[in-house]
């Protein structure tokens, strides 16, 4: 689309001042005339000189994945084939989910050459992402005007959880060490450990890991050395509901919980366990059979990426009735949510349903500004009421937590920064107990 740049409107507009002063003065209408008949000739071979111009085209490096709050650079080209140098400004069309501040772009493609763009997309939403034409606003060699027009080609992308600290426990968790960030695997001989081989005796192994036999065939003492029962089931159980919409620093609460569910699962697929997901609060609800292996977890990820909170409550008797028809057997089932006192009418029946047939946890993250308020000073009445209020809130959502702990139930409460390492302890601690 050919459209007057802002020079033309302002040479007409002197142009018209002019011929107000012509009006006075007629010994200057010729004058006034001729350079009319001048600025019209050269804004008419602006204009066909411009559409003859051959447009620019446009091609995006854009990834398959983003990680979700870090930054990625792409590159954008910009192609001429025009004999001069093309001026322009140039934009992306790009969804919510991707912030960029680095358009709109101004600035010279050289003539028959190309132009390369680096570009910052900083991802703030999970899910399925499309960019679609790259908009091109062309000035014509006169500068009087400019065309405006789409080049390139729509391109998809799909927005993941930011595993980055996936990796990073795997690498802990392999190293089977105790660790500052407070991943723990303590390695003994227990009922839920299975044989794996047999070792030189090592200080501090027990008595009772010593195999006798072999000790006395080669008349040296001889170890046993165990491994994790495998071939158990993780069902994550995930709200989607209004519960976990509110926002805990960068990310919503959502979020913090799925990461915390991703490093679960990168943990139980390396100790050998299946893991599964069910959506509630979802319409419709979303299931994924169980997978094994480490090279099943970009299965989960695909799964879980486009999860999103939605504004309906999540139904507890709906997710229970749905998990027990899709996965009857014995599994450990992780629900993540936010309880709340007045909930517990909802979650308690069909809480003790699921806990007659599988071993139920609950993590349920705790509020960043709620612990923010507890450690406020009370320096007036407003703020005595609202740490009075806090306290209350506190305490029955820890008579809460207990009185699911007394029925059976796990529990996790921690805020966003400590879930994954607490739910993460919890599942290797389960393991160890062999309580599945």
């Amino acid at each position: 689309m050919l459209l007057p740049h802002r020079a033309l409107l302002q040479a007409l507009s002197a142009w018209l001042l002019l011929g107000v002063a012509a009006s006075f003065w007629p010994a200057g209408q010729d004058g006034w005339i001729a350079g009319g008949a001048l600025l019209a000739t050269l804004a008419l071979a602006d204009a066909l000189n411009l559409r003859r111009s051959p447009r620019l085209t446009a091609h995006r490096a854009l990834p398959d994945r983003l990680a979700l709050g870090v930054e990625r650079e792409i590159s954008l080209t910009l192609c001429h084939s025009g004999a001069a140098a093309a001026r322009l400004r140039a934009w992306d069309t790009l969804p919510a989910g991707l912030a960029c501040r680095d358009f709109p772009w101004s600035g010279a493609v050289p003539a028959k050459g190309f132009l390369t763009l680096s570009v910052r997309l900083h991802p703030v939403a999970r899910g399925p992402a499309t960019c679609g034409l790259v908009q091109l606003e062309e000035r014509s060699r006169l500068g009087l005007w400019c065309r405006r027009y789409a080049a390139g080609a729509p391109a998809e992308t799909k927005v993941y959880p930011n595993y980055q600290p996936v990796i990073r426990l795997a690498l802990l968790s392999l190293l089977n060490q105790r660790t500052p960030q407070g991943l723990r695997q303590p390695q003994r001989a227990g009922p839920s450990r299975e044989f794996r081989q047999l070792r030189d005796y090592q200080d501090g192994d027990a008595l009772g890991q010593i195999d006798w036999k072999a000790t006395a065939r080669r008349l040296s003492l001889v170890s046993r050395e165990y491994q994790e029962q495998r071939n158990q089931t993780v069902i994550l159980l995930i709200d989607c509901g209004r519960r976990l919409r509110a926002v805990d620093g960068d990310l919503t609460q959502f979020d913090h919980s799925l990461n915390a569910l991703l490093l679960l699962s990168f943990i139980a697929l390396r100790q050998g366990d299946a893991v599964g997901a069910l959506s509630f609060g979802s319409d419709p609800p979303r299931w994924l059979p169980p997978v094994k292996g480490p090279h099943a977890m970009p299965t989960i990820l695909d799964h879980l990426y486009n999860y999103q909170p939605s504004s309906a409550p999540g139904d507890f008797s709906e997710a229970a009735e749905s998990l027990l028809a899709r996965w009857p057997r014995r599994a450990l089932v992780i629900l993540a949510t936010n309880l709340r006192s007045e909930d517990e009418s909802q979650f308690a029946a069909p809480l003790a349903e699921m806990r007659r047939r599988h071993l139920v946890v609950v993590a349920s993250l705790r509020e960043a500004e709620v612990a923010a308020l507890e450690t406020a000073p009370v320096t007036d009445l407003a703020s005595a009421l609202r740490f009075a209020a806090v306290q209350q809130y506190l305490e029955e959502r820890r008579q809460l937590l207990e009185k699911l702990h007394r029925s059976g139930i796990l529990t996790v409460d921690a805020p966003a920064a400590a879930l994954p390492l607490a739910l993460g302890n919890l599942y290797l601690g389960i393991k160890q107990r062999g309580t599945l």
